[in-house]
């Protein structure tokens, strides 16, 4: 009986369970066979390329002489390469935070409102537009010609509506006409007390540049107790005229601001008519010296250097953040709508406002989805290359270089060493690789 039994309990034969091996094996097959070319796919353009950058990256620029680290030790000796890291780290720090911190807001702020669907998408709309279109949008509106740049139009705008902007940059006096050049603007060289005229001719102005109502310039006439006189644009169209006298054809220069001056005080101001005419009354008897002020000269509002190498950095990084804002706020959001409600609502109950709501449960609450989303963007801004290399205008183009660029430049861009190229691609992917890690297993995790 014992004997029995154990027989029948006996595991089966190796010849029984081939069978039934069989059709885990094909299916393992099947899989591998479907997973082939896309693993062929990924070896071609990921894998062999990493590896022979890593070999690359140890011979010259010729790629004939092998030369061991040197081109490791070459890339922190030279100084466009230490700008790029720096400014990699610059944006490492300034763009992920800022996204984050923006989307955050965002995706909070959107729940509170009607239009919460329109409003997204027209943030998120910026991201169907390709680094290549936006970086000449930017560079268009980051232009330093008002006339071109968007920016700049404004930032004249409200610079000349607070403090005004001169009508005569370019306006001069003509040599041996009486006046003389002092602090920026120009004085009688003789003095002249009340009763006197002056006929103050300029030149340098096109007739077509002059304010709109200026009227054509009269000779000034004598005034008992009174400084008169007119300041004209001394160049007849057509030709013709006298130099220092005022033609019938010669215009008025109006808004043209006038100062008497005595002991090196200002005494009385006036502004110009419309002929270009002034007068000054109730002047005390004695001698006056007439003056522009260089506020009439000064040369116009031209706005911010945008482009230039103080600011070139950050106004690439405000193109960045206008395109992917969108992205961090839907990805937010999306945590933000799977917050458990009865937290929050308890927390209105016990009395708590919206923004204690916001800083104790509803950041702690989304760490997760913060932590991912500043990671993810971590990473891409480590790469970023299209928009330093079409903002940037060439003059401060090593102002504003990164990694990835300072890679194609040394590589390809006129440098021709790609084995320093190949090396600062082998830092860039030294510097990727734990972050993606990072987020891999942070996505793992989550998952579980």
């Amino acid at each position: 009986m014992t004997a029995t039994l154990v027989k029948e309990t006996s595991p089966p034969s190796a010849a029984g369970a081939g069978p039934a091996r069989r059709p885990r094996r094909r299916g393992r097959a099947v899989a591998l066979l479907f997973v082939l070319p896309a693993l062929l796919l990924l070896g071609a353009l990921v894998v062999y390329p990493v590896l022979f950058s890593v070999g690359r990256s140890f011979f010259d620029a010729s790629g004939t002489r092998f030369v061991g680290g040197d081109n490791y030790a070459e890339m922190f000796r030279d100084p466009a390469t230490v700008k790029a890291v720096r400014n990699t780290a610059i944006w490492v720090v300034v763009a992920p935070t800022l996204l984050t911190g923006l989307g955050l807001i965002l995706a909070v702020l959107v729940e509170k409102i009607r239009w919460a669907t329109a409003f997204k998408l027209l943030l998120f709309m910026p991201m169907a537009v390709s680094f290549l279109a936006a970086g000449i949008i930017f560079r268009l509106a980051y232009d330093e010609d008002p006339d071109k740049g968007v920016l700049n139009a404004a930032a004249v705008t409200v610079h000349d509506a607070f403090t005004g902007t001169s009508s005569y940059p370019t306006a001069r006096a003509r040599d041996g006409q009486g006046l003389g050049k002092a602090d920026g603007g120009y004085r009688t060289t003789a003095s002249v007390s009340p009763g006197d005229t002056l006929a103050l001719g300029l030149v340098g102005v096109q007739p077509k540049d002059l304010p709109q109502g200026a009227e054509p310039a009269k000779a000034p006439a004598a005034g008992p107790g009174e400084l008169r006189g007119v300041v004209y644009l001394d160049f007849t169209p057509g030709g013709g005229g006298r130099q220092g006298q005022v033609d019938p054809k010669e215009s008025g220069l109006p808004e043209m601001r006038v100062e008497a001056v005595r002991d090196g005080k200002t005494a009385a101001s006036t502004t110009t008519a419309p002929d270009g005419s002034f007068r000054f009354t109730d002047l005390a008897d004695g001698s006056y010296t007439v003056r522009l002020p260089a506020s009439n000269f000064s040369a116009p509002y031209e706005g911010v250097s945008w482009l230039g190498p103080a600011l070139v950095t950050p106004a690439i990084i405000g193109a960045y953040l206008w395109i992917w804002t969108g992205f961090a706020m839907v990805l937010i959001g999306a945590g933000l709508s799977t917050l458990p409600r009865d937290a929050l609502e308890a927390a209105r109950i016990d009395g708590a406002n919206e923004w204690q709501i916001f800083r104790r449960i509803t950041v702690p609450l989304l760490a997760p989805v913060l932590t991912v989303v500043f990671v993810t963007l971590v990473i891409n801004v480590m790469k970023v290359f299209d928009l330093v290399y079409i903002i940037a205008p060439g003059p401060v183009q090593e102002d504003a270089t990164v990694l990835a660029t300072q890679m194609w430049l040394v590589s390809f861009g006129g440098g021709n060493d790609q084995g320093l190229g190949s090396a600062l691609g082998v830092l860039l992917l030294l510097l990727v690789v734990p972050a993606m890690v990072f987020n891999v297993r942070r996505f793992r995790r989550s998952q579980r």
